[in-house]
């Protein structure tokens, strides 16, 4: 299923978003190396031409001027990194737009050490628990459909197949970053600060692996969650499950201490 050393998977890809993101990184890849050869023969060749003899002993000319060389040493450089500013700007640009109505929105919500998702048109929410045992809860036999990073012991997201999708980033403590590797992006949440967010259509059905991309304190590293993109039906009926629990309502932002006890009536944690 894999594609060689590409990100991604053979059988499609996993966003509407994933192939642009692939290209930029490749595209930059391929003028690092070009520019790379470039230099690269340039030194050997100097190295070569310009080595010292065995019988000379004069010492080289050390000031010497070419106008035309040196417009040249400035002007490629600026042509280079204007390229690689318009190709980037026109990527990230198409990658945050915002601009389209969403089919749903969820609202993340970081804290130490877990997530909550509140389904913010189906009105209910899912919430996390902080992963204590990140070996044993990482296990071959936890895995979800044979995904790596994943675990029935860790909060899950789920996301309806072929449907766009707005996120709405907010963090309850401290720095975080919501991150679904086989997304190829990530974005932070800042406390305090504006939301963050961003727009994505999930384009294949399948299970991810989530965890949070910034050091947020001891136990950063159990900050993980899956992705399901399921069905609509499929997604329909967890939403229903959800309900089913009493999760119903939204979890806010505000308002909860880092001690994780049982949600109860809309509440993910202990009140301050």
């Amino acid at each position: 299923m894999q594609r060689g050393f590409l990100p991604g998977f053979s059988d499609g890809e996993v966003t509407n978003q994933t192939e642009r993101i692939t290209n930029l990184w490749l595209g930059a890849w391929e003028a690092a190396l070009v520019v790379g050869l470039i230099t690269w023969g340039l030194m050997l060749w100097c190295i070569t031409v310009y080595r010292k003899r065995k019988d000379d002993h004069r010492l080289p000319v050390q000031t010497r001027y070419h106008m035309p060389l040196e417009i040249m040493y400035t002007a490629v450089p600026a042509l280079m990194i204007l390229v690689l500013f318009f190709y980037t700007d026109r990527d990230v640009s198409a990658i945050q737009d915002r601009t389209e109505t969403p089919d749903l929105t969820v609202e993340v919500i970081g804290k130490q050490w877990s997530w909550d998702f509140n389904y913010v048109d189906d009105d209910v929410y899912e919430t996390g628990q902080q992963a204590t045992d990140v070996a044993g809860t990482l296990t071959e036999d936890a895995e979800i459909d044979g995904a790596p990073g994943t675990s029935t012991a860790l909060p899950t997201l789920y996301l309806p197949v072929g449907e766009r999708v707005e996120f709405e980033l907010e963090s309850r403590d401290v720095i975080h970053s919501f991150w679904i590797p086989a997304f190829l992006y990530k974005q932070d949440m800042v406390p305090g600060r504006h939301t963050n967010g961003f727009q994505v259509v999930p384009e294949r059905e399948g299970v991810y692996a989530g965890k949070c991309a910034e050091l947020c304190g001891e136990y950063h590293s159990g900050m993980l969650f899956n992705v399901e993109v399921v069905s609509r039906a499929e997604y329909d009926e967890h939403m229903q499950e959800l309900r089913d629990k009493g999760q119903d309502g939204q979890i806010p932002v505000e308002g909860f201490s880092r001690a994780q006890s049982e949600p109860e009536s809309g509440t993910s944690e202990d009140e301050s």
